[in-house]
């Protein structure tokens, strides 16, 4: 008890130093969060985008993204003729830009399309969907920063389109995009006949080897892969979930040496004091274990501030109407356990060179020291 007690004693004799090593701490947790968080949230938004009442996802073969990849409506046409197949929804996805808003997600789909049947209908129904001429229809974030309402006209990219109605999606992507029946999309990105990609779901009982083998046997330009490989495979999904989580141990790493300078300035401060302590009877061990245990309770202490600043940076993006709804915070109890872990193993490496030369120190030069 006394050995704890003269830690907090430590720390509270140099508030400043302790509140600045805090601080330092706090903002790399708070950073890693929202890094993090905002990459894993928007990657799962794009995973349900694909996956809408669907097993399968089919696209071209060898593409660096989706947003190139193009798959014919003949070829559509023919797998949905396969025994295996239940349904095919075809999804054409193109970026365009209006006055004012350089990114707009565009969705090209049939009317029978499931993101339909499932979004909540603020104004117009999905049974009207595609029957008006040049009609799009917004999602309610879409239709919030465009100022735009059922029956208006409005500049879509190089065009003016008619709000045929205004949908709200679970998914934020979806939420802060335009949908444009099939034909309509595939006229405005000069696409006629084409899709991204399709979702398929298969009969069931259908095998889904059989289906790839079929399909690689017709179609030797496209892929077909389950939700959960195409997921683990994507490659922009990799690279975005490696470049956060570099990105969020960096920022750590810049908390590391804050607490490596200032446990070791601490030391060098403390010298006559480490002296007395070993003069009293505490040994290496018990010297070192003051140093880590500050270089703790101050990781901790930050870790927690900065996990609360950073979920309150994250719920104010999520409602942040300029940001489109393209900010989903993905907190995880994984997340938040590998935030904890880090920020713990740098407070730890920070201040195990303090803890040795602290650990090192001998008495009788030490009460010399100037």
């Amino acid at each position: 008890m006394d050995f704890l007690k003269l830690i907090f004693i430590n720390i509270r004799r140099h508030r400043l130093r302790s509140l600045i090593t805090a601080a330092g701490i706090g903002f790399g947790a708070a950073s890693m969060l929202c890094i993090v968080s905002i990459v894993l949230g928007a990657v799962g938004m794009f995973q349900n985008i694909l996956s809408t009442e669907s097993q399968f996802i089919l696209f071209e073969r060898n593409v660096s993204d989706l947003f190139f990849s193009s798959v014919r409506a003949s070829q559509l046409e023919e797998i949905r003729n396969f025994p295996l197949v239940k349904r095919v929804d075809p999804l054409l996805v193109g970026i365009v830009s209006s006055p004012n808003h350089p990114i707009i997600t565009c969705f090209g789909v049939e009317a029978d399309n499931p993101r339909l049947r499932q979004a909540h209908w603020l104004h117009g129904s999905a049974a009207a969907f595609g029957r008006e001429k040049d009609a799009i229809y917004l999602g309610e974030r879409a239709a919030s920063f465009l100022k735009a309402t059922i029956g208006q006209e409005i500049p879509i990219g190089s065009r003016r389109f008619l709000v045929g109605g205004v949908l709200r999606t679970a998914n934020g992507f979806e939420d802060g995009g335009v949908f444009f029946p099939l034909r309509l999309a595939q006229e405005f990105f000069h696409k006629e006949s084409q899709a991204s990609l399709a979702t398929v779901e298969l009969r069931p009982g259908a095998s889904f080897a059989a289906f790839r083998k079929q399909v690689d046997a017709r179609f030797p330009d496209l892929i077909a892969l389950e939700d959960k490989e195409f997921n683990r495979s994507y490659s922009q999904f990799r690279i975005l979930n490696v470049t956060s989580w570099a990105i969020g141990i960096c920022s750590f790493l810049l908390g590391g040496m804050g607490v490596a300078n200032t446990m070791l300035m601490s030391v060098f401060a403390r010298v006559r004091e480490i002296a007395v302590l070993r003069v009293c009877g505490f040994s290496r061990q018990q010297v070192a274990g003051l140093v880590l245990g500050e270089a703790a309770i101050l990781s901790g202490l930050g870790s927690l501030v900065g996990c609360a600043a950073g979920f309150a940076a994250l719920v104010a993006m999520n409602a942040a109407p300029q940001l489109q709804g393209y900010v989903r915070a993905a907190l995880r109890m994984d997340l938040l356990v590998g935030v904890a872990v880090v920020t713990l193993a740098t407070a730890i490496a920070g201040a195990f060179y303090p803890a040795y030369f602290a650990s090192r120190i001998a008495p009788a030069e030490a009460l010399r020291f100037e």
